[in-house]
């Protein structure tokens, strides 16, 4: 590909002795950008609608990259409160972030980084850090164009470093609101960059039923394209989003494309989808083609994985088997997604129908786990429902019910094989335990996190290492507790052994009882590698074993 300049003195994000718009920064000449935005509502499904034309894109046999850009004032997402936010999701390179990362990276089936996701408060640090560091040189810094630059030096930094013909970037939140504006403002300005003919807008509606008139209300759709054109942004592409399936979704298009500008057949009405993995084909069905080929034509899509995966989805099994999810988080069904998710690859992956029951930790007991195929115990953090936890944990080791233990669900295994060799106090130094008073079973090993990619070596004969098929393993951690060696002879005591070592021999990264139908934990959360249509080995086999 060809490689041109602009802006001839800048070098990009990553810094430097000069400021960071006297930096050289190189782009893909051919590079096309995706921009998708929302309107109307929050939650209007821009992550799904994003990644899924990525799919398409990536079908045709393109590369294809993401980001998301969040109008939050928090630096990362490491902090946000899972209730509120759904889970946190963290990349290969340690980055704490949004979980639409994690649908970009299940439906493209590519690791992103942490500069895949931009918020407002990581936007303005650097901006900031750089204003002290005197990278400004005592110019005035404003709106335009230095924070609408910076947004933009991402968009094509990003293309560059994944080599992409396409680059899709997610806009948070809702165009209209005050704290994403300047998202928008970077977004309408970036063809001055790269050039129109390189810039595609999808912006995401909702279009409500109501039931007293028996029908569609566009108005609210048409407010929300207004709102976009207010920005000076008129759509390549139009994603109408309603409930259910209905013959009027012409109707819908025309009166969308007729009060807004835009040509009917760019106007894609979308009804709920049974799984967001149908969302692909979905497209492709309601005509995205039409305009997507005018923007992107690299001939069809193949799309004979997806409708693989959809015939997977859609078959009614007999047998159904139970998880029970022992977690702390229950208010919000986003909380462990890619858990559940992972999950539910497993089930299509061994051909079984899959039940989750949510088993709230302050609360579960014995009579709780006795009722499900399998116990599966999640991260979390603090001494809230840790009791039930272990107790989790303590049930499939005394009634060998199948265990499945995920960061926490390692520790609280650990506590639990101590406990039942006699040590009655065991616990975690995150929850009280201390050295002086010899229970501390999982200590704090340093003062950060292991975040990111973290490499195992497996112990010859293992379960988990039969499970992987190798050795030498790659899984992505978010922990900053771990197990205490002192404490493995109470562990061998009670049939667990530490199947999986960091690559110096220090931590422990793997838990198991090998004589149990299946006991397997793991310091790190292997969810995040999982895919539709590829379930990870862990989840696949813990749900083998539920049969």
């Amino acid at each position: 590909m060809e490689l041109v300049f602009y802006n001839v003195e800048n070098k990009g994000m990553s810094g430097g002795d000069l400021p960071w718009e006297t930096k050289i920064m190189k782009r893909v000449a051919d590079t096309k950008y995706i921009f998708v935005s929302g309107g109307v509502i929050s939650g209007v499904g821009k992550g799904i609608t994003a990644a899924s034309i990525g799919a398409v894109i990536k079908a045709k046999g393109l590369k294809v990259s993401m980001q998301k850009c969040d109008p939050y004032f928090n630096v990362d997402a490491g902090r946000l409160n899972p209730n509120e936010h759904g889970e946190t999701f963290v990349t290969r390179d340690g980055a704490e972030t949004d979980l639409d990362l994690g649908h970009y990276e299940r439906f493209l089936d590519e690791e992103l980084i942490g500069d895949c996701t931009w918020s407002s408060g990581k936007l303005y640090k650097k901006l900031i850090d750089d204003e002290r560091a005197g990278k400004f040189g005592g110019k005035t810094v404003q709106m335009v164009p230095h924070v609408t630059g910076l947004i933009q030096d991402t968009f094509e930094e990003n293309a560059r470093k994944f080599g992409s013909d396409v680059h899709i970037v997610e806009i948070g939140g809702t165009v209209g609101d005050l704290e994403g504006s300047h998202f928008v403002e970077a977004v309408r300005e970036f063809p001055g960059r790269v050039g129109r003919e390189n810039v595609f807008y999808v912006h995401v509606v909702f279009v409500p039923y109501l039931s007293t008139s028996h029908e569609y209300k566009t108005k609210p759709a048409q407010n929300a394209l207004r709102d976009l054109r207010e920005y000076g942004i008129i759509p390549d592409m139009v994603s109408a989003r309603i409930d259910a399936p209905t013959d009027d979704a012409p109707v819908i298009a025309r009166k969308l494309a007729t009060f807004c500008g835009i040509a009917e057949d760019a106007v894609v009405v979308m009804p709920n989808a049974g799984s967001v993995y149908e969302v692909p084909l979905q497209l492709v069905e309601a005509g995205v083609l039409g305009p997507l080929d005018r923007f992107v034509n690299h001939g069809a899509p193949d799309m004979s994985a997806w409708k693989d995966l959809q015939k997977k989805i859609v078959t009614k099994r007999r047998r159904v088997v139970t998880v029970g999810l022992v977690a702390k988080y229950i208010d919000n069904s986003d909380t462990y997604l890619s858990v559940t998710e992972a999950l539910k690859a497993a089930a299509w992956e061994v051909g079984v129908g899959l039940k989750i029951k949510w088993l709230e930790a302050e609360k579960a007991g014995a009579k709780d786990f006795a009722k499900v195929d399998g116990l599966l115990v999640p991260s979390g953090a603090g001494p809230r429902g840790v009791g039930g936890m272990i107790a989790a944990a303590d049930y499939a080791l005394e009634k060998d019910k199948p265990y499945l233990g995920i960061c926490l669900g390692l520790q609280v295994a650990a506590i639990a094989a101590c406990r039942r060799a006699g040590l009655k106090t065991a616990n975690s130094e995150e929850f009280g335990a201390n050295e002086h008073s010899h229970n501390d079973v999982i200590y704090k090993a340093g003062e950060k996190m292991r975040l990111g990619d973290c490499s195992a070596k497996l112990m010859e004969g293992s379960r988990v290492a039969g499970i992987y098929g190798t050795l030498d393993v790659v899984e992505r951690h978010r922990h900053e507790y771990e197990v205490n060696r002192r404490f493995v002879d109470l562990m061998n005591a009670q049939g667990m052994e530490i199947s999986g070592f960091s690559p110096d021999g220090m931590w422990a990264e793997y838990l198991e009882a090998p004589k149990l139908k299946y006991f397997v934990a793991t310091q790190s959360n292997p969810e995040y590698r999982s895919r539709p249509y590829r379930a990870h080995p862990l989840f696949r086999e813990f749900v083998r074993a539920l049969l």
